[in-house]
Order: C-alpha cells, then structure tokens, then sequence
C-alpha cells in the first residue's frame, strides 16, 4: 500500500501569456480546468487544496481549501510548493508527502500518485517528478513534508527560484509517461493552447 498524499493544485502564477485571465477558472469541454484537474487527481490523494493568490472569492463554487503563497512577491511554483508543505503539516496529520500538478493540466493521467511514490521507493531518493517525452515537469511532483524548513529557508534566505534546481540538490526520481498520442501534461498557456486542448476533447484522444 502506497502512503497517502495531499493534492497541491498550483494556480498561484499571473497568466500572462493568457492576457491575465484566471486560467484554472477557464472552460474546457463544459468544465473549467481546475474542475478536470481537481476531478483527475482527487481520487489519488487524502484531500485536496488549491494555492492560489490574489481573492479568494472568485473560487467560491470550489470547496477545495485555498492557501495562498507563505512569502510575499510571488516567488514562483516554489512557493505553491511550499505553501502546500506548510499547509499539510499543520492540518493533514499522519500525512508525509503531498502531490503538485499545475491548475492549467487537464489532462494528467489517473495513476499519476502510484507511478510518483513506485518511481520514488524504487530509486531510493526523497522527491520524484513527472516526465513525457524528453522533458520533465518538476512542477508535477511528489514532495516529502519533512523538507519544508529547508524549502522555505531556500527561497527565502538563498534566493532559490527554480523547482528543478530545488529538486536536483536532493535528488529526485523520474516517472517517465509517454507523450503520444497525447502528453498527459498538455499544459496550457495561450489561447492557442486551449483552442487545441478543446479539438483534442472534440476527436476524443484523451483518456
């Protein structure tokens, strides 16, 4: 039986390659990314919150938890990382390890969680990040409670801004997805990017 993890929905970024629209709250095929996010990752996960900046109003249909960054300045994923480390420990006792995905991927695959925590056990290191293709997604991660201190202490004290860089100093594994036909951690930044996301629901090649 793999450890329980809490779900980080990432969604603390200012989505200016989408004009500054609120990205997670964005409709694809009748629900908005955050709903086919939330849907995909709930059932892998002990609960779920959404770090998220800025008023927290606009979530209000949502009844997933809001946590805003723990820094001030909006210092990146890092800081969502953070943000959910922080919140886990204090309200998700019995819980060691917590899930991040971006609020702008609707498509993550539903054994995302178990493939994270195997890649993780098997290659004897503390973290592991998602991978398709050639590239890896260190926003899409499985990260232990227990480096919080030394996270916050990172960002705030060393400047650290760089989830992949964070990651590399304690060694992470890869859980490695195939990106066809479709990447499972399709991400979407433009307008472009959802028009596509949409004629990829229409032709019914997502899982």
């Amino acid at each position: 039986m793999r450890p329980p993890a809490l779900g980080v929905i990432l969604a603390g970024g200012l989505s200016r390659r989408m004009g500054g629209a609120d990205k997670p709250l964005l409709t694809l095929g009748g629900l908005t990314l955050l709903e086919h996010v939330a849907q995909r990752l709930a059932p892998q996960c002990h609960g779920l919150i959404l770090n998220a900046n800025g008023d927290p109003s606009r979530f209000e249909r949502t009844s997933i938890p809001i946590v805003p960054d723990s820094l001030s300045g909006r210092p990146g994923p890092l800081a969502g990382i953070l943000a959910g480390l922080e919140w886990a420990a204090t309200h998700c006792r019995g819980i060691e390890w917590i899930v991040s995905v971006p609020a702008d991927t609707p498509f993550i695959p539903e054994d995302l969680v178990l493939r994270l925590q195997d890649a993780r056990r098997e290659a004897g290191l503390p973290l592991a990040c998602a991978v398709s293709g050639a590239q890896v997604h260190h926003a899409i991660g499985l990260w232990p409670i227990r480096l919080q201190q030394d996270l916050r202490r990172a960002i705030a004290k060393e400047g650290m801004r760089r989830l992949g860089g964070w990651a590399a100093l304690h060694g992470y594994a890869e859980a490695a997805w195939s990106a066809e036909p479709v990447d499972p951690f399709f991400n979407i930044n433009t307008p472009e990017e959802l028009a596509q996301a949409k004629a990829l629901l229409r032709q019914e090649k997502v899982q």
